[in-house]
């Protein structure tokens, strides 16, 4: 077992793994176990010979909990890695790289953004309550690790612009957060249905112009209002069945084009 890699989990102690199989390993003599956190370490670890990768499924999340390897290969890999970041070289390349993931990011925002916009189309009369909607919706869902159906790549932009604008007005214009769904299963998925097709009433309201008293405008006042503690968890534990990253769940995805 000690001459090709392993996907494991956690075994019964310290220096044990567990196999998919079932099968209990005891971790060979001189292995070390290399934490999670550093990125090159552990790509350089893996790269370099045999290691034992150990994962533990923790609700919906699978967390990685570090790599098993021979010590003297890791020893090695760490001095190498301090030298090079020891080179003024190094800090150089990290900053460049920062910078271009930081206006990459940007790009991001400013496009999704637009996206949002875009899907909201509303009339001239609220253009500007458009442009402020916009500019929330994209806060809160296109932050890096932010865990929001704006972050995946699987559905194009338009795609995720709606669904992430249908998943924030579910949390900040219905009392879905407040509500008590019993664990039936599809139950979840055909409330967010609902929700999903009455903020889209809400958003038409918007599109052809009709006046709303702003005192009573339910789009000003979630505006307003501070988002909940109980949106970010569900959100964050959104991840899985019926969802897509936590910011808008299978249901949220775009519908066909409405009438009238």
């Amino acid at each position: 077992m000690t001459e090709r890699s392993l996907d494991v989990s956690p075994g019964p102690d310290a220096r044990s793994v567990r196999t998919d199989a079932g099968q209990v390993l005891r971790v060979p003599r001189g292995w070390v176990l290399v934490p999670p956190g550093d990125a090159a370490l552990t790509r350089r670890v893996k790269k370099a010979g045999a290691a034992w990768t150990v994962k533990e499924r923790r609700g919906r999340r699978t967390m990685s909990l570090g790599v098993w390897a021979d010590g003297a290969v890791v020893a090695s890999i760490r001095d190498d890695l301090a030298t090079e970041r020891a080179d003024p070289a190094y800090a150089r390349k990290l900053d460049a790289g920062r910078k271009r993931r930081e206006a990459e990011q940007q790009r991001y925002e400013e496009d999704f953004r637009g996206a949002v916009s875009a899907f909201l189309g509303f009339a001239p009369e609220h253009a500007e309550l458009g442009r402020a909607l916009a500019a929330a919706v994209t806060s809160h869902t296109v932050p890096v690790g932010a865990g929001t159906v704006a972050r995946t790549k699987r559905i194009p932009l338009e795609r995720r612009a709606e669904a992430a604008t249908i998943a924030w007005l579910r949390h900040r214009t219905t009392g879905y957060d407040d509500m008590h769904i019993p664990r039936v299963r599809g139950l979840r998925r055909e409330v967010r249905a609902l929700l999903a097709e009455r903020s889209r009433e809400l958003l038409h309201r918007y599109r052809v112009g009709e006046p709303v008293d702003p005192a009573r405008c339910p789009l000003r006042a979630a505006l307003e209002k501070p988002a909940s503690r109980s949106g970010r968890k569900r959100g964050a534990r959104g991840r899985g069945r019926g969802t897509t990253g936590g910011g808008g769940s299978r249901t949220d995805r775009p519908a066909g084009p409405r009438r009238g």
